[in-house]
């Protein structure tokens, strides 16, 4: 599986812009006034891993296959989102169809393109599109108040536990802060995430710099790295221009000369899935033999048996048990046969945590 990340902010930020060069298309139309995205684009790309060549070379694979990430191009809010100015009621249901927030912030001055709050200042602009989304969890869960207290005086246990947790979210929402920043417990995680708030999706802050600040940020993301750090947030610096502009280039030596031009090691593309994969705490296993190369991804402290239900769910259902080379160690052996040689091929089972990096080959039974 890959994970799915909204692409949000204010208008005339550089979202769609962004979004073009994420996903190397112009499906999202860039222009330079408001609500330009109405419908969110969706757009899937290859998240890049210098691993998987080097795997693929010794394996011997006709082809190599990358695991996806979905990028959601999400419609402009505007002050007044959460009670539907704008086009707010579509931004917000748009929202919690994704796992993760990508909050583009404008860290660049530039008079030809406007701003819809009339100057440049990310902090606030982070500040309105948090304060909608803690609006419109409020409002939501207010609603749920009566009938779950209802329900609890009736001795059903679900609501009265749904509805301590619903008044521990509120008391939060309550102090200005957004319900990411409480401390849940493993025991709470399903009962928060039966909420599906707004303000409690993960943010990664996207700082959008002019070119010449790509490689090392300005004042502005500066402060924006302040600010995610205080949050417990992350922030990464691009250049949505840049990012454009390496997107158009179809040949990888051609782009790697570009960035080489430029000063810059990566992509902003490369940094933002790096950070996303921390973000979501997701982790990259892979596949080898004869017909392909495969990365696949699962969640940080996923057993064997669910990284096996990520390639089909009857390996999950009949799974025996799992042979295991660390990625490291089959680089260093020349491959299976020599990592086998080594003592490098673990038999692993039920119990075993996948680590990241871990070749794989399950054993099942239907």
């Amino acid at each position: 599986m890959g994970f799915n990340c909204g692409i949000v902010g204010l208008p005339n930020v550089g979202k769609s812009t962004l979004f073009n060069a994420l996903t190397a298309t112009a499906a999202a139309e860039a222009a330079n006034f408001p609500f330009c995205t109405i419908e969110p684009n969706t757009g899937r790309v290859a998240v890049p891993d210098e691993r998987l060549d080097k795997i693929a070379a010794i394996g011997q694979s006709a082809r190599i296959v990358p695991t996806q990430l979905e990028f959601v191009d999400i419609a402009g809010l505007v002050r007044g989102a959460s009670k539907g100015e704008g086009l707010g009621n579509k931004f917000l249901a748009n929202i919690r169809e994704v796992d993760a927030i990508i909050h583009v912030l404008r860290c660049f001055e530039d008079e030809n393109v406007t701003h819809v709050e009339g100057g440049i200042d990310p902090i606030r602009d982070a500040e309105t599109v948090e304060t909608e989304l803690m609006l419109a969890d409020l409002e939501s869960l207010e609603k749920r108040v009566t009938p779950l207290t209802k329900k609890a005086r009736g001795n059903d246990k679900d609501a009265a536990a749904q509805l301590v947790m619903v008044e521990r979210v509120l008391a939060v929402l309550g102090e200005g802060k957004p319900a990411r920043t409480m401390d849940i417990s493993a025991d709470d995680k399903r009962a928060f995430e039966m909420l599906q708030l707004l303000s409690g999706k993960p943010v990664l802050y996207v700082c959008n710099v002019e070119e010449d600040a790509a490689g090392k940020g300005n004042a502005l993301s500066e402060k924006v790295a302040e600010m995610a750090a205080q949050q417990g947030a992350v922030s990464v610096v691009i250049s949505a221009r840049i990012e454009e502009e390496i997107s158009a280039l179809a040949d990888a030596a051609e782009r790697q000369e570009f960035l080489d031009a430029i000063g810059l090691q990566e992509t902003g593309l490369a940094r933002v899935i790096r950070a996303g994969y921390e973000l979501l705490h997701l982790i990259t296993f892979f596949t080898v033999g004869p017909t392909e190369t495969r990365a696949w991804t699962v969640h940080a402290g996923s057993k064997a048996p669910q990284a096996a239900g990520a390639i089909h769910t009857d390996f999950e259902k009949g799974f025996i048990k799992a042979e295991t080379i660390a990625y490291d160690d089959f680089i260093a052996c020349n491959g299976e046969h020599g990592a086998k040689e080594a003592g490098k091929m673990r038999q692993e089972g039920r119990d075993y945590i996948t680590q990241d990096g871990d070749l794989m080959l399950f054993r099942f039974n239907v």
